[in-house]
């Protein structure tokens, strides 16, 4: 059985490895994936990145089962496109995917159905906007309205900062059509939390909980990142508050989407700020599994992945339960010089020879690539090729012992201008 997973980063590199590990798959296709994707066993990168090429290379190969992992293709429609041709994939509709697609929509969606969520208002005009700025207390939150790889979501502690986020996005036009419209957010103070689960349109499976870490700096300073770090499970969730999610964020948007006509199927993830009187609100939604989440989460699944994406792609969720590692997991993020504003390519990547060989040994840690190529000119060099180039992940009896296992292997990884957070899992060791 040939599968296809569309994407390059570290959180594709996990979904594809966990899925060579079925005995019901024969070949996955990465497209266009990364160097950890192209040694990995059972995978195979194909340079295809357009939709349109994707589909007919599905049709030729017979793929029995497309995954989405980035947010771009969900967004432009890449799951209605399978499906027009008749080709099975796990994802949301252009329609659902604008959950993620555009902070607007998502606002209105989750007011229209009772879903707990920050005030906001919406501007494409600067001058209302630094107005509405002037009337509100600090600090706020500048997100723009689109996609924007991580760097739509300013934090504006001064008036002055807010002013100036306005002026980069509805001014300045930094961030492009991402940032022709913006949201004010009022700003809420707590504890971030990760839930993900997977839904066919009705029947949901939640995953593992997990916590990120987005600042790129120790203790949660400098800028936003697309993710430095994660570990699973999240305390911060208990029992009692995994059910308060489901109840009021998860089921009200999957029920919310099917009331709409657009059944919401795929992955949903939840942005959550919990408040230290457990107050739960959605700072947002993505259409996709989250990176480095991923690569916390899958190390600890011990269900068979394909067999989940299969009963999700035909509605039959309910028919099966996942299973999960007792074990933490805890994952590092090493990203390039200039990450996250003007990342440097082309750095040699030395260490991961022995590393490789040891993940073929133990199933307690993998080494997932994302900003990574093979050299053109060395076969035998891995070099760095963007932002976020390596996710580093580990298992351990609890969250000390998760971290120092990470810890220990990136240590063994070295590339010129490596920068990697110290601290990740502080909040629940109390560094």
């Amino acid at each position: 059985m040939k599968l296809l997973v569309i994407g390059g980063g570290a959180r594709e590199h996990a979904i594809a490895w966990k899925l060579a590990q079925s005995p019901q798959v024969e070949t996955i296709f990465v497209a266009p994936g990364n160097a950890g994707t192209a040694l990995e066993t059972k995978l195979q990168n194909i340079p295809i990145t357009d939709l349109s090429g994707l589909v007919v290379f599905a049709q030729q190969q017979q793929i029995e089962l497309t995954v989405v992992g980035p947010e771009a293709p969900l967004v432009a429609g890449v799951v209605d496109m399978f499906r027009d041709a008749g080709l099975k994939i796990v994802g949301p509709t252009r329609y659902a995917a604008q959950l993620e697609g555009s902070k607007d929509f998502a606002k209105t969606f989750m007011l229209k159905h009772g879903i707990p969520t920050a005030a906001s208002e919406s501007f494409n005009d600067a001058t209302a906007a630094h107005h509405y700025i002037d009337q509100h207390t600090v600090p706020v939150v500048i997100k723009a309205d689109g996609l924007a790889a991580g760097k739509g979501v300013i934090i504006a502690h001064t008036r002055e900062e807010a002013h100036s986020a306005v002026d980069a996005m509805l001014v300045a036009n930094k961030l492009g059509a991402a940032g022709s419209q913006i949201l004010i957010e009022e700003y809420l103070a707590g504890e971030e939390a990760s839930f993900i689960v997977l839904s066919d349109g009705e029947n949901v499976i939640p995953l593992a909980t997990s916590q990120d870490h987005k600042r790129l700096l120790d203790n949660d300073e400098g800028p936003n990142t697309g993710g430095m770090g994660a570990y699973s499970p999240a305390p911060i969730i208990t029992p009692e508050l995994h059910e308060k999610i489901m109840q009021t964020v998860i089921m009200p948007a999957i029920r919310g989407m099917a009331q709409q006509a657009q059944p919401y199927t795929g992955f949903l993830y939840a942005g959550l700020m919990i408040s230290p009187q457990g107050d739960i609100k959605v700072l947002e939604f993505n259409c996709r599994l989250g990176d480095p989440e991923t690569q916390v989460i899958l190390l600890r699944l011990q269900t068979d992945l394909f067999t989940l994406f299969k009963y999700a792609a035909s509605g039959t969720l309910s028919k099966i339960n996942a299973k999960w590692d007792p074990r933490t997991a805890l994952c590092l993020v090493m990203a390039a010089h200039g990450y996250p504003d003007n990342p440097r390519k082309n750095d040699v990547i030395h260490g991961l020879e022995n590393v490789t060989a040891d993940q073929r040994t133990t199933d307690a840690f993998h080494v997932f690539h994302a900003g990574t190529t093979i050299s053109s000119t060395n076969p035998e060099q891995i070099l760095t090729a963007g932002g976020r180039v390596l996710s580093v992940t580990a298992l351990g009896s609890d969250l000390q012992q998760a971290r120092s296992h990470a810890y220990t292997i990136a240590r063994n990884i070295y590339f010129d201008g490596c920068q990697m957070r110290q601290d990740i899992g502080y909040r629940e060791l109390k560094m």
